[in-house]
């Protein structure tokens, strides 16, 4: 089979402003009322997510390269309460996705690394989306759902599907959480709903090292 060029290879001064682009633009756009996790939450996330950081040691050497920004998660963390939308408004959560190893991207068509992303996360989820991993891009554009579809339709992105969440409440909870501090971002996480690593910035999601890394995680390899 020819080898296909991995689509958003960024040259490195483009992906830095385009990161601090990212970035400056989330922080304009979202409010956020800062909380801080009780210890109740803490205890369950431990409980729940016995061996997640452990897993996540075990990816440590996967993380270099196009991924190499990935930071693996230190401490056990449930990945919950994240609601959102498909595309005709039917309310889902991280609990449609169990059982899957999960990378959740945030994007919206006014940043501009999120949308250089895009077209290298639909072939990611190509290449290895299926039972056990799913790419879910969620998409935090305020408004109606016509922009985003657009967007989609005119890039050639046809193996995501549209996830919504006009509200910005998932980037604001995670935001709360210390996870993300701009957009695009990126978690990944297991079966169970537990975080793996997270990563702020763009990056180049169908290049070898991001395929390896999510069948690593995927397969306990």
């Amino acid at each position: 089979m020819t080898e296909k060029k991995p689509a958003g290879l960024f040259p490195t001064k483009l992906v830095a402003i385009a990161a601090v682009a990212g970035i400056v633009a989330g922080a304009a756009a979202v409010y956020v009322n800062q909380t801080m996790s009780g210890n109740a939450v803490e205890t369950a996330d431990a409980a729940q997510c016995e061996g997640s950081v452990a897993r996540a040691e075990a990816l440590t050497p996967y993380l270099k390269g196009d991924v190499a920004a990935m930071i693996p998660v230190s401490e056990p963390k449930l990945i919950q309460g994240l609601t959102f939308q498909d595309k005709e408004g039917t309310p889902m959560t991280m609990a449609n996705f169990a059982d899957k190893t999960v990378l959740i991207n945030l994007w919206a068509t006014w940043c501009v690394p999120c949308r250089e992303e895009m077209p290298a996360l639909n072939n990611l989820q190509t290449a290895a989306g299926g039972e056990a991993f799913q790419v879910l891009a969620i998409n935090i554009d305020t408004g109606d759902v016509e922009k985003p579809q657009t967007f989609l339709e005119e890039t050639g992105v046809d193996a995501l599907g549209l996830y919504r969440d006009a509200s910005m409440g998932v980037f604001n909870q995670l935001k709360r959480e210390g996870l993300a501090f701009g957009l695009p971002v990126t978690l990944l996480v297991d079966g169970r709903g537990c975080l793996l690593g997270s990563m702020n910035g763009p990056a180049v999601w169908d290049g070898a090292d991001a395929k390896a890394l999510v069948m690593a995680a995927a397969t306990g390899s």
